[in-house]
């Protein structure tokens, strides 16, 4: 799939993962933002469905290959990697086209819509052998995973409760394909995914009962979608997403011995821990602006011949979009591509 190495003045060295952009959007932007920090990774291609916008997005960012079709790219040798950014109804077919050309493949959270599209996926990458992971960014970054070290320490005791909310209000924009059930629209996909990715981290039981209420708009789509999820040892996680309002984006993980509160719960860069009623403040910043760390993570998957991530694997991916598919049944959210 990738060719690791090459010539030299008459030496060996390894050779940068090559990478692809597909799609131009604000997660795009920040994606070739984050990438100039990741010395293994080559910016190379951004492909779009429009020539205007590939080159205007090549140009903000220098990239050498500009393609007006996703075909185009995936059929080309300019790219190891493929950085998938499009909106969520078009992430299976987008990431299949890529690990059918034997493309290793990132894509954009949620990995895709409903348990179906995924299982189509995996298949695609265990036919081609192909590296696949969702762009979980947030389990990456340092703030995650000191705070997962946390709590397998013991230091909050048994942990009993999580709580976290991710709302935001985008009514300025009524046409965005956010809201709309043909892209996979709704807050639950959107921004719940990262709610109900913070609870897996930090509870260690299996889920007993998922109960869901939601405002559901004129388009059928949440937008806002309250969770709480039982789990078998007597924990609750209760979860918040949210697309017209603005709730505070912060988050709680309660245990037996103290609790931990993180203002950017999904992603922390500071954690404050309140232990025997003393508060301890721990600094965890990003390298950049938070995509790094998932850059990296790939980059040294693919240099060591794995077709997925042990920290992101494609079985947690598939634990959450199931919990999704649940999600949506409660609050009647179909789309296009549920069978």
């Amino acid at each position: 799939m990738v060719i690791l190495h090459q010539r030299n003045h008459g030496g060996w060295h390894m050779k940068k993962v090559r990478w692809g952009i597909v799609g131009t959007g604000v997660i795009a932007h920040r994606f070739a933002n984050a990438i100039k920090n990741v010395e293994g990774a080559r910016l190379c291609a951004v492909a779009s469905r429009s020539k205007d916008t590939a080159e205007k997005f090549g140009g903000e960012f220098g990239i050498e290959h500009r393609f007006s079709s996703y075909e185009a790219m995936a059929e080309s040798n300019e790219i190891d990697a493929a950085y998938i950014a499009v909106p969520h109804g078009l992430h299976a077919d987008c990431s299949i086209l890529f690990l059918n050309a034997g493309k290793a493949v990132l894509c954009e959270k949620p990995i895709t819509v409903n348990e179906i599209e995924l299982k189509r996926m995996i298949e695609a990458s265990e036919k081609n052998n192909a590296f696949l992971m969702e762009a979980m960014w947030a389990r990456l970054v340092p703030g995650t995973i000191k705070l997962i070290e946390i709590v397998q320490s013991g230091a909050l005791g048994e942990i009993m409760g999580v709580q976290g909310s991710f709302c935001y209000d985008m009514s300025d924009e009524p046409g965005h394909h956010a809201i709309k059930p043909e892209y996979g629209g709704g807050s639950l996909l959107d921004v719940g995914v990262y709610g109900l990715n913070f609870a897996s981290w930090y509870i260690d039981s299996k889920i007993q009962s998922i109960t869901a209420a939601a405002n559901v708009n004129e388009t059928m789509v949440d937008v806002h979608c309250c969770m709480l999820l039982k789990y078998e040892n007597g924990a609750i996680a209760d979860l918040s997403s949210g697309m017209l309002l603005r709730k505070p984006n912060e988050g709680y993980v309660f245990g037996t011995k103290g609790y931990a509160y993180v203002g950017h719960f999904y992603a922390p860069e500071e954690i404050e821990l309140h232990i025997n009623s003393e508060t301890k403040k721990i600094s965890a910043p990003y390298l950049g602006n938070g995509f790094e760390e998932q850059i990296i993570e790939v980059n040294s998957c693919i240099l060591a011949g794995k077709t997925q991530s042990d920290t992101v694997p494609l079985s947690h991916s598939m634990y959450i979009t199931k919990q999704m598919d649940e999600i949506r049944k409660i609050i009647g959210v179909k789309y296009p591509f549920d069978k």
